[in-house]
């Protein structure tokens, strides 16, 4: 008997040309900012100080329940001198609520000590100062640069990491090889805000376990369409933060922000 022909394999797409990459990212990047327009850091702060330590608090925990925390903490030690001096015991029933309080009150105790002795008090604005502060790496550095002293920077946190990477920009997962690749598809001057925009994005759509694809604005550009809930009414229901109709995560947000404040530690 005859065998039949086997069908002709499906051809390989062809691997994206860099210039093409580039005009995609670039492509995204412009989407978020329209739905995005009033993204901005998730953390309440007033000086540059509040941001470092906030930022600091932030790890392993969300930036709602540091903003619920923080300003009892500021409230008692508003200055690098004053939180340095301060009884560790005290600082750590404080800062319980974001978890992991032993280690991150060594942390910013040191790191307040730290300003006080080697910066006259000051928050240093260039990286190589900040990240020999205990407890500050590159990530907490270009939050502290980006927001508080305008220095462009790239915020490689995990969502950031996740989105780039179901985007394509990049396979890297080591966050400073993120950084590197990422930053060669943008101008300087996007750094800040694309992070922005990108965390927005993580935080509200494109969850880690169950991303709202069908409810998401820049689907069509994205090359893992498809790997959450496409439907749109269910997608809908996954979507996060003012994107829901829910609180946002800052107690006192920016004025252009559309959704809800934050309500403070205990609220019902």
């Amino acid at each position: 008997p005859k065998t039949k022909p086997k069908p002709n394999p499906k051809p390989k797409p062809k691997p994206e040309s860099r210039t093409a990459l580039v005009r995609r990212a670039r492509r995204i990047n412009r989407e978020l900012a329209e739905v995005y327009s009033y993204a901005h850091p998730e953390l309440d702060f007033e000086n540059p100080f509040e941001l470092l330590v906030a930022t600091v608090l932030s790890a392993q925990t969300t930036d709602l329940r540091v903003n619920q925390t923080t300003p009892r903490l500021f409230a008692a030690y508003p200055t690098p001198e004053d939180l340095a001096a301060a009884n560790p015991e005290e600082v750590e029933e404080l800062i319980r609520p974001t978890g992991f309080f032993r280690a991150k009150t060594k942390s910013i105790m040191g790191l307040a000590a730290a300003l006080r002795d080697n910066h006259g008090g000051e928050v240093p604005g260039r990286i190589e100062d900040l990240v020999k502060l205990p407890g500050v790496g590159r990530k907490t550095a270009f939050v502290v640069l980006g927001n508080a002293f305008g220095v462009p920077g790239i915020t490689v946190d995990t969502h950031f990491g996740r989105l780039v990477r179901r985007w394509k920009w990049t396979e890297e997962t080591d966050p400073e090889k993120v950084e590197a690749a990422v930053a060669d598809l943008f101008p300087k001057s996007e750094w800040t805000m694309l992070s922005h925009r990108v965390i927005f994005h993580g935080r509200r759509i494109c969850h880690a376990r169950k991303p709202a694809c069908g409810a998401c604005p820049i689907a069509g550009l994205c090359p893992s369409y498809g790997e959450g809930e496409t439907d749109p009414e269910k997608a809908k229901k996954l979507l996060k933060y003012e994107m829901g109709g829910l609180p946002g995560q800052r107690l006192k947000p920016p004025p252009d922000y559309p959704g809800k404040a934050a309500p403070p530690l205990g609220a019902a």
